[in-house]
């Protein structure tokens, strides 16, 4: 059976292909080096217009609407901007709904154009490029060690990597954040508040790789302006002993954090990458294994999610579990030295 891989590995070659939704403009060459956040490709594309009818909203004649107008043609409008206010005890307005740009102003209606008309393509991680996508983008290569998370906010920074988490299952705090911290990259445990995310942009950091995270903070993480990734998930998770490990003796190196969001029809998934110098290139790590005996494996279900082990055998046929149920098992000895015998379906292979 087919084993998805969760990449922790401490000397690999990436290969990522970076490509735009559409076409656009390629704007690197084979063979040159680029910076995680390089644009590599860029791509116009017709931007949003937003009809104002404020004649028609505050019940007016266009005459005595363009009179009640505030705005005019190329003012940038934050969005909730007042664009008119009418007449009378309790009168109406008109608030602009998103950002923009006036583009007219006549017969009592406003047009706001909305959205950005570029669309920026950055490398995602430091390296080479060995292949050019003929107007969409290219493929960057590099060498080091690489982490893939599980969630992530969908930004892009590159930093010193800084550890403040004394153990795998440490929480961060506000007040753990000061001013030695500006400007790092921070491998942090656990987040349980909004202190701690607000005191981390007030900073500011440049990323956070932080094991996880409490389900009501992921509104205001996807609004940070820095990149946080998830090694585990949601809620109150320790960090896989694995990826703790490789990261935190990797500390006060550069590393670049692409928190991309998980798709798992393209594969992509949010990683850490630490460049390292080689003076050949090591090989590139499976995206799929098949289970087998001495494998490194992590839980993927409680009660010992995140937990690393390895297989110690896999009987043939299906294997009765405590629930009852039948299904594909393995024997698996944990880091903690219990062995349990475990779904192959709640497994992933750590390498």
């Amino acid at each position: 059976m087919q084993a998805p891989v969760n990449h922790i590995v401490g000397l690999t070659s990436i290969v990522r292909e970076r490509i735009l939704p559409f076409s656009g403009t390629v704007l690197v060459q084979l063979n040159q080096k680029v910076s995680p956040n390089e644009v590599i490709a860029e791509s116009n594309w017709a931007r949003e217009h937003i009809l104002l009818d404020v004649a028609r909203l505050l019940r007016v004649t266009p005459a005595v609407a363009e009179r009640l107008i505030k705005i005019k043609v190329d003012d940038r409008v934050p969005a909730n901007t007042e664009v008119a206010v009418g007449k009378g005890l309790f009168p109406r307005s008109v608030r602009t709904p998103r950002e923009g740009r006036v583009v007219v102003v006549g017969g009592g209606q406003v047009l706001i154009e909305v959205g950005d008309p570029k669309i920026e393509l950055h490398a995602g991680l430091p390296g080479t490029v060995v292949e050019i996508i003929p107007n969409r983008g290219a493929v960057i290569q590099t060498a080091g060690a690489l982490v893939q998370g599980i969630w992530g906010n969908g930004r892009i920074e590159s930093g010193l990597l800084v550890n403040i988490a004394e153990s795998p299952n440490g929480v961060l705090v506000a007040n753990r954040l000061d001013v030695s911290l500006r400007g790092s990259i921070l491998l942090a445990g656990m987040v349980k508040d909004a202190e701690t995310l607000k005191a981390a942009s007030e900073l500011p950091v440049r990323g956070l790789i932080l094991s996880s995270l409490y389900p009501s903070l992921i509104p205001m993480a996807r609004e940070m302006r820095f990149p946080i990734m998830l090694t585990e998930g949601f809620g109150a998770l320790p960090m896989n002993s694995a990826a703790y490990k490789l990261l935190s003796t990797n500390a006060k190196r550069e590393i670049t954090v692409n928190a991309e969001v998980y798709d798992r029809y393209s594969g992509a998934r949010p990683e850490a990458i630490i460049q390292l110098p080689t003076f050949t290139d090591p090989p590139i790590p499976h995206e799929v294994d098949d289970f087998a005996p001495g494998l490194q494996i992590r839980m993927r279900r409680p009660p010992a999610m995140g937990m690393i082990g390895s297989i110690v055998a896999i009987p043939r046929g299906l294997t009765t579990l405590p629930s009852g149920l039948r299904a594909p098992a393995a024997e698996v000895k944990l880091e903690n030295g219990e062995t349990v015998i475990v779904p192959l379906v709640n497994l992933e292979v750590v390498g």
